[in-house]
């Protein structure tokens, strides 16, 4: 018996939402269509698959059973039609983004929101970049592509333009003389001992991220070294050192005991894309396309929103 592939959308539509109207929006229809589809299957069927009143409609138990029946068929035969148009984009597997911090990590989950309406076809799955190993998940093939913080100079990674930029912090213990300033300069860093990054970190990344000296020369103190954010902030809250971060710290990890002081004259901290040079596909460039629009959107933290230490 042929069945019309519109009246089983239908059927199984309704028999989820029990509402004629609802339905009708779910599938674009007019509520009379989905009168019309509904009686055409019970037509061919034999039997009625509703119960309907002015107050309620119910499925009869045979259309229960019936949808029973249909219903993983039927999302079998749709899931392998994805699939298949997955396949012929060029869009197979699934794809494994990193992030490298929690406003990086937003920005990711927004896009795959995002992707999961455009390009449904495409899977997504996120972790976190290891603070003390910023490209090494990348390179083994981990992550197909990874949302972090520049700078990026390296010969075989790929990075994509600057998506987002924010201002800079200095997190210092709430008892540090200069916890009650507005604002610091990099000048200012010369009085307080900068936590440091063990771990395989570029020197250009380092001297970006947690400078040794001012502009003007003046020597900049190093406190001990981390290997991941937790800690940091343990030690910063404990008075072992500061830490110099992007201003989305204080509204991620704003906690007692921290202040968190806007660093000014200083250049922005950026965010794009990276990936493997020789791994570049239609997923990356997908992925790439929704996350330059999600950024658009989204406006940097402001430091000055910091919760008092």
């Amino acid at each position: 018996m042929y069945v019309d592939q519109n009246e089983l959308e239908c059927f199984l539509v309704l028999a989820e939402e029990l509402h004629f109207g609802r339905t009708a929006t779910r599938l674009h229809l007019s509520r009379a269509r989905v009168s019309q589809l509904i009686q055409k299957l019970e037509r061919r069927v034999g039997a009625s698959l509703f119960t309907r009143t002015s107050r309620r409609v119910a499925l009869t138990s045979l259309g229960d059973r019936l949808r029973d029946d249909l219903e993983p068929h039927y999302r079998g035969i749709k899931n392998a039609l994805v699939r298949a148009v997955a396949s012929a984009r060029g869009i197979e597997g699934v794809l494994h983004v990193g992030f490298s911090t929690p406003l990086a990590g937003e920005m990711v989950m927004k896009t795959i929101e995002k992707l999961r309406i455009t390009h449904p076809e495409l899977a997504v799955e996120v972790c976190e970049v290891p603070l003390s190993d910023p490209y090494g998940m990348l390179r083994k093939g981990d992550f197909d592509l990874q949302l972090t913080d520049f700078p990026v100079r390296e010969d075989d990674l790929t990075r994509g333009p600057t998506l987002l930029a924010e201002d800079r912090v200095l997190a210092v213990a709430a008892g540090h003389p200069l916890a009650g300033r507005d604002t610091v300069t990099l000048e200012d860093l010369a009085r307080v001992p900068l936590l440091t990054i063990a771990g395989d970190i570029p020197e250009y990344w380092l001297e970006h991220q947690l400078p040794t000296r001012t502009p003007s020369g003046r020597l900049i103190g190093q406190g001990p070294s981390v290997t991941n954010f937790q800690e940091a902030l343990t030690l910063v809250a404990g008075g072992k050192g500061a830490l110099l971060s992007g201003a989305h710290i204080a509204l991620y990890h704003g906690r007692p005991g921290i202040s968190y002081i806007p660093v000014e004259g200083d250049k922005p901290l950026g965010y794009g894309l990276m990936w493997r040079s020789d791994g570049g596909n239609r997923a990356i460039e997908l992925f790439a396309r929704a996350a330059g629009e999600i950024a658009r959107d989204m406006a940097p933290a402001d430091p000055r929103r910091a919760i008092p230490g």
